[in-house]
């Protein structure tokens, strides 16, 4: 079995009230501490088929421009989601599942480029705006049993498990694989850094709290039980785990090298990006108003949350 990472945006940042303020609330923490983001998803190769894990962003989704005061920044694009996928040497054609941490666009923007694959939902998300129009979803229903301490669990293959993880999202799940002697653990939005997962803190994003808890305390479980690779979407410490085959040691974290950003001015195009889910707010598709003009308690259609997420787009 192979993994390889699909890396298609670098050079972000994830504040720490962002990143850490889903309970004590984000006033609790330092916003001038930056930890460093990226954007990649994950493949899997048995030998007999390739299964994607999430899909990246949706071709197309324009950068957004940073300043000091937002909580978090996906980064700079290296390319397209597709293109770092073909990078790898695959094509559409070759995949024959995806398995589907949660709905943002983030993860699941290019699921209509591969046709042919099978992609594997937990039920409970199967009616959401961004699966709308596919046809190849098939929804999970976590037959399987306990996988460990985790409770329901799918068999997707030998060696690879979806596992129901609510909190992130109502319908959030950790993907598995078995390889060498250990875990790796690819596991959407749990944490956005691993910071977080070491200092076992929330991020601010969640469909419920308290589940989101119960998730990050049997993730913790488990690592601390199993020789664990802790494979993430949005720090650059995912593909650095994964080249390391890193095994994590809750109780000594690899040293913090906090992002250097950028906040030069640059030009912007009057459209605004979610930086939780990738949604992309255009006037041109809203009547003309602007993003400024909108009601302090509007929200993300897709993922309900605040204007503050949203960054002024290149």
């Amino acid at each position: 079995m192979i993994i390889k990472a699909i890396q298609f945006r670098k050079d972000g940042f994830y504040s720490q009230p962002f990143a850490f303020g889903g309970e004590e609330g984000p006033d609790a923490f330092d916003k001038n501490v930056r930890y460093r983001g990226s954007l990649q998803n994950y493949l899997i190769d048995t030998g007999s088929e390739v299964i994607l894990v999430d899909t990246g962003l949706p071709t197309g989704t324009p950068e957004e421009i940073p300043n000091e005061n937002v909580p978090a920044y996906t980064g700079k694009d290296i390319c397209g989601y597709m293109e770092a996928f073909a990078s790898l040497g695959y094509k559409p054609e070759d995949v024959k599942k995806i398995l589907l941490t949660h709905r943002h666009a983030d993860h699941s923007g290019c699921l209509k480029e591969f046709p042919n694959a099978q992609i594997f939902v937990n039920e409970e998300e199967v009616a959401a705006d961004e699966l709308k129009g596919l046809a190849n979803v098939y929804p999970v229903s976590f037959t399987d049993g306990a996988y460990y301490n985790f409770p329901a669990s799918q068999k997707i293959t030998d060696g690879v498990y979806y596992i129901k993880a609510k909190g992130h999202t109502n319908g959030n799940s950790i993907v598995i694989a078995e390889a060498d002697g250990l875990f790796y653990m690819i596991h959407g939005d749990i944490t956005y850094v691993d910071e977080a997962l070491y200092a076992n803190k929330l991020s601010v994003v969640f469909d419920d709290l308290a589940e989101a808890r119960i998730t990050l305390d049997r993730v913790r479980e488990f690592i601390k039980a199993h020789p664990t690779v802790y494979l993430s979407t949005h720090t650059p410490q995912g593909y650095e785990n994964l080249e390391a085959k890193r095994v994590m040691d809750l109780d000594h974290p690899v040293p913090t090298h906090l992002a250097e950003v950028d906040f030069s001015e640059k030009k912007q195009s009057g459209k605004y990006v979610c930086s939780v889910c990738g949604f992309v707010y255009d006037p041109a598709e809203a009547g003309g108003v602007a993003f400024e003009d909108l009601p302090d308690d509007w929200r993300c259609p897709r993922c309900k949350q605040g204007k503050e997420k949203f960054n002024p787009a290149s």
